[in-house]
């Protein structure tokens, strides 16, 4: 007799999509790096000396053994204090709303965590073009003869890094990010939202719309149902739709090009979703705007 056995779907709570760059640097005394800000997350570990770090209007002291996590669109800047300091920096993607738990994180990175560091330079070092203490540097270039599955390493390793990170602030009680289970919920439900305006052109999938975010289909499912009383399905079809409105107003695409910017199988199939959700075809909606001008 065949056996049955049932395939458990793992969960991804923290998700790194893209690495942005990876440093490790080693700088005199005198370095000063003025500052950016950029859309995506970065976090930085002291591994020798002082330095000073301003995030946003903050400044903050960092010694050796010290990590710190910039959020997205945080302008931060960075120089040396009393010594010449080496330091690891390493920025990358995550849309997990988790992450958040991490703003502006700023502690004694545990001497067990440390360890993750090491893999990552070690990963990355083998595996990108990494030239010495160039902080302009915008983009990697992987080496023709890469070890194979380095990325994935710097991904997971990461990744493992991440969770033991917000673990350990959750069991402390120390992240005050979301104040209630309500706040938390909400978040959630504008991170659905989020995803979903980004990706309007894309063929929509609740999966993919999950893996993104990090929780599970069934969870995130219920939990948008009741806060908004509408499926996420359905949402992201009016949104799709609110889209085509706006494409028909500006009136720079015939129905065909809105249909295939839209992501949608066919201009017939278009049409059918679009009387659905107004109530006219998209040619009575157009002939309509003559009558609001």
């Amino acid at each position: 007799m065949k056996a049955t056995y049932v395939k458990t779907k793992l969960t991804s709570v923290v998700n790194v999509s893209k690495i942005v760059t990876i440093h490790y640097y080693e700088f005199d005394k005198n370095f000063v790096f003025g500052g950016e800000s950029h859309d995506f997350w970065e976090m930085v570990y002291i591994d020798k000396g002082r330095v000073r770090i301003r995030a946003d209007e903050t400044e903050t002291d960092l010694a050796q053994g010290e990590i710190i996590f910039h959020r997205p669109n945080e302008f931060h800047s960075i120089r040396a204090l009393d010594s010449s300091p080496n330091f690891f920096v390493i920025s990358f993607v995550s849309d997990s709303p988790i992450m958040q738990h991490l703003e502006k994180h700023h502690a004694v990175l545990d001497r067990h965590l440390k360890p993750y560091i090491s893999t990552m330079i070690s990963e990355a070092e083998r595996t990108f073009v990494i030239p010495k203490n160039d902080p302009t540097l915008k983009k990697l270039r992987k080496k023709d003869a890469a070890p194979l599955g380095g990325e994935q390493l710097i991904k997971t390793t990461l990744e493992q890094m991440l969770i033991l990170l917000i673990r350990s602030r959750m069991e402390a009680g120390q992240s005050a990010v979301f104040l209630s289970k309500e706040s938390m919920e909400n978040h959630l439900v504008k991170a659905v939202k989020q995803f979903i305006e980004e990706k309007i052109g894309e063929p929509f999938r609740v999966g993919d719309l999950c893996d993104a975010i990090g929780y599970s289909k069934s969870y995130l499912s219920k939990l948008f149902c009741e806060m908004t009383g509408e499926t996420i399905a359905s949402y992201a079809t009016r949104a799709k739709i609110a889209r085509a409105k706006e494409m028909i107003r500006d009136d720079s695409m015939n129905f065909t090009e809105i249909s295939a910017a839209l992501a949608f199988d066919n201009p017939q199939y278009f049409t059918r979703v679009f009387r659905r959700v107004t109530g006219m075809t998209p040619t009575e909606f157009k002939r309509s705007l003559d009558f609001e001008g």
